[in-house]
C-alpha cells in the first residue's frame, strides 16, 4: 500500500505543478496581450462607426462620448443598447445609434445607424446577421453597396410611404426574391430616424465621457 500511497501522491504533487504552471502562463499571456487585443477592438469599433458617421464630422473621441439608451420599440430591442454623441467645437453634431431589425429572414439584424444633429441620415451599417449566404447577404458592404442608398435620407412623417422598398411602392432598391431582408432594415431604420427625432433633445445632451 505505501508504494501505491507514494506513488499517487507524486502523480497528484505533478498534476499541480502543470495546473499551477499553466495557470501562470494563462495569466502572463493575459497581462500582456489583454492591452493590445482590448486597443484593437476599439480601433475596429471606431472604423465601422466612421462608416456611418464620417470623422471629418467631428472632433471628439467618439468611444468616450457614449450612452447606454434603455430597451424601446423604435430601435427594436429587447434590452439596452447604446449610442455614440458626436461633437465639434464642444457642439453636438450627430449621433451613432445600435439598432436591430427584427424581422429578418432569419432573425434580427443588427445596424449602426448614424444620423446628423438635423435629422439627415449619414450613414447605416449591419453588423450582423443571419440571413442567406448568396440571397439576402447583400446588405452587407462588403457584398454589395446596396447599404449605401440611406445615406442623405430624412424621415417625414407626411410622406411615410417613401420609406418601403419600391416592390412595394417606396423609394428604396431591393434584389429581386429577396425583398424580406431589406424591407426589414429599412423599417429599422425609418424607425431609428423617428426615435431620434421624438428624443432629439435628450440624445444631443453632453455626455460625461467615459469608456464603454
Amino acid at each position: 500500500m505505501k508504494p501505491l500511497l507514494q506513488n499517487a501522491l507524486r502523480t497528484s504533487a505533478i498534476l499541480f505543478l502543470f495546473a499551477l504552471v499553466g495557470t501562470a502562463l494563462l495569466a502572463y499571456t493575459y497581462r500582456n496581450t489583454h492591452g493590445i487585443i482590448e486597443k484593437s477592438a476599439q480601433e475596429e469599433k471606431l472604423a465601422l462607426i466612421n462608416q456611418v458617421l464620417p470623422r471629418r464630422l467631428y472632433d471628439n473621441d467618439l468611444l468616450a462620448a457614449w450612452r447606454e439608451l434603455p430597451a424601446h420599440a423604435m430601435l427594436g430591442t429587447r434590452k439596452p443598447s447604446g449610442m455614440w454623441l458626436a461633437t465639434m467645437d464642444g457642439k453636438p453634431v450627430g449621433v451613432v445609434l445600435e439598432a436591430i431589425a427584427p424581422e429578418g429572414y432569419s432573425g434580427d439584424i443588427s445596424l449602426l445607424v448614424g444620423i446628423d444633429a438635423n435629422g439627415v441620415l449619414t450613414g447605416v451599417r449591419v453588423v450582423q446577421h443571419k440571413e442567406t449566404p448568396g440571397l439576402g447577404d447583400y446588405i452587407q458592404l462588403t457584398k454589395s453597396d446596396w447599404v449605401l442608398q440611406f445615406a442623405g435620407k430624412t424621415y417625414d412623417p407626411d410622406q411615410n410611404s417613401r420609406w418601403k422598398v419600391k416592390k412595394d411602392g417606396g423609394n428604396f432598391d431591393s434584389r429581386a426574391g429577396a425583398t424580406i431582408t431589406p424591407r426589414a432594415i429599412v423599417k429599422a431604420v425609418r424607425e431609428a430616424l423617428k426615435y431620434f427625432q421624438i428624443h432629439r433633445e435628450t440624445l444631443l445632451q453632453p455626455i460625461e465621457t467615459r469608456k464603454p
